[in-house]
């Protein structure tokens, strides 16, 4: 089948229907957007329109979204092409139980002496593994946390931690679709039905509450004192809307967990490497000690899904449990450690929060302040930014999100943290704008100006 084939002509609808719409999964519920893509180079995106009078128009869009927050280099990168190529060919493919020269140049490249993270995550008290994604890399926080109170030889709580059974979590949190972190998302749409942890001694209860609310943080942990076993938090909420806590709210959290004996389990999957920062855990007065912390998306370059556990080495689980089918393969480190080497030379990161401030401008004041009539508020660090729609326009956000297409440019739509407790006000479907690192301040212009025109695009139909 040729691609003319499958494109079809202006004016008419595809000669062939896109085969993987009639054999993949849909997992969203809702009508799918008609569009298809071919192909892509840098933060552009090329796009076939499928219905209506433009059917077979092909049409260039860019990518704010950055393949959900995973595709930090965009598409076509000659240093991953590279390294993909390579590691192929001659790093082999050994599982964690053979040591690997490959696995060994990335970890030393972060951990050792004057690695890349090794202020944060010394060798000496962290380790590290990885896993397939984001998910599989919270569920094995979980674990870890979970197991922190037993004995793996004789499976039975170690004295004094058998009354650790509760995990504080935050409302409107997401940390993945896997049933072992349901428990861990407050939205009863996610969790009606499916399992749930078994109870107590073996199990955990996790109470959930508003995210930068230091008052109710304070709150919970004078009422639970020493059955704390864990929290587990997003340093942005992504999922909730792009929910930024105020500056001391982290630390203060850090502290209040280490005063109670609990671990802190930071989940940077999303935030890695989007904030200014590699880690979001970090404040004016430098890193925010956590005992776990987990980094995905972004940590695969966009050609690969994988996460990485950083934890304390006192931190385990019980033998096999927890063997995983990649835990940092040789050909997946070669893929992270060119990435991450080319994101250093380049200073994307550093870039990133500069842009982020350019952004965050932009938002507010072309697109909120101009159609206050759909949005809400703008907010945001680094490129990691989010603009919250009202209530009468997250009615109608498949629409708007087609009007966004149509206009050139491609951004997603997190669900928001809906109703909070303690007075705190709904918060609504968020449209998510999150470049790849790669963009420059010319594509933030441009990707302002057509939310614009989506916007007025939106406006015009309702007319």
């Amino acid at each position: 089948m040729s691609a003319t084939d499958v494109i079809g002509l202006p004016g008419r609808e595809p000669t062939r229907p896109w085969f993987d719409r009639e054999v993949q999964f849909d997992h969203y519920g809702a009508q799918r957007v008609p569009f298809g893509c071919t192909g892509a180079d840098g933060i552009v995106q090329h796009f076939v329109e499928f219905t209506g009078d433009d059917a077979g128009r092909a049409f260039d869009v860019l990518d704010a979204s950055g393949g959900y927050g995973s595709a930090c280099l965009g598409a076509g990168s000659e240093v991953i092409a590279t390294a993909l190529s390579a590691a192929v060919r001659t790093a082999g493919y050994v599982t964690d139980e053979i040591a690997s020269s490959e696995r060994s140049l990335l970890l030393e490249r972060l951990f050792g002496t004057g690695g890349l993270f090794a202020d944060r995550f010394p060798a000496e008290h962290y380790r590290v593994s990885g896993r397939n994604s984001g998910s599989e890399g919270m569920e094995l926080a979980l674990r870890l946390a979970l197991e922190s109170r037993f004995d793996h030889r004789r499976l039975r709580a170690v004295p004094g931690a058998g009354q650790r059974d509760l995990v504080l979590g935050f409302e409107g949190a997401w940390h993945g679709w896997s049933g072992g972190l349901l428990p861990l998302i407050n939205r009863r749409h996610y969790r009606i039905g499916l399992p749930a942890v078994a109870p107590e001694p073996f199990g955990f209860r996790t109470d959930h509450i508003p995210f930068g609310d230091l008052d109710a943080a304070r709150e919970w942990f004078d009422r639970n004192g020493e059955r704390v076993l864990a929290v587990v938090v997003e340093p942005v909420q992504g999922d909730a809307g792009i929910l930024v806590p105020e500056h001391g709210y982290l630390r203060e959290l850090a502290a209040l967990a280490k005063r109670s004996g609990a671990l802190l389990v930071a989940d940077e999957v999303l935030t890695f490497a989007k904030t200014g920062r590699f880690f979001a855990m970090t404040d004016a007065a430098g890193p925010i000690p956590t005992d776990i912390t987990v980094i995905g998306k972004s940590l695969g370059m966009g050609a690969l899904s994988t996460s990485m556990v950083i934890a304390r080495r006192e931190l385990g689980v019980r033998p096999t449990g927890t063997v995983s089918t990649s835990d940092l393969r040789p050909l997946t480190c070669a893929v992270i450690r060119a990435g991450l080497d080319h994101i250093v030379a380049e200073q994307l990161v550093e870039r990133s929060g500069r842009l982020g401030d350019q952004l965050g401008r932009l938002l507010r004041d072309r697109v909120v302040a101009e159609f206050p009539d759909l949005y809400r508020e703008a907010r945001g660090v680094g490129l990691l930014h989010g603009v919250e729609l009202t209530e009468a326009a997250a009615a109608r956000a498949g629409e708007l999100r087609t009007c966004m297409i149509r206009n050139g440019v491609y951004v997603e739509f997190m669900s928001g943290a809906g109703r909070r407790s303690r007075g705190l006000r709904y918060v609504h479907t968020t449209m998510r704008v999150a470049p790849p690192l790669v963009a420059t301040a010319d594509d933030v212009e441009t990707i302002a100006a057509r939310l614009a025109a989506g916007s007025h695009a939106l406006r015009k139909l309702a007319a």
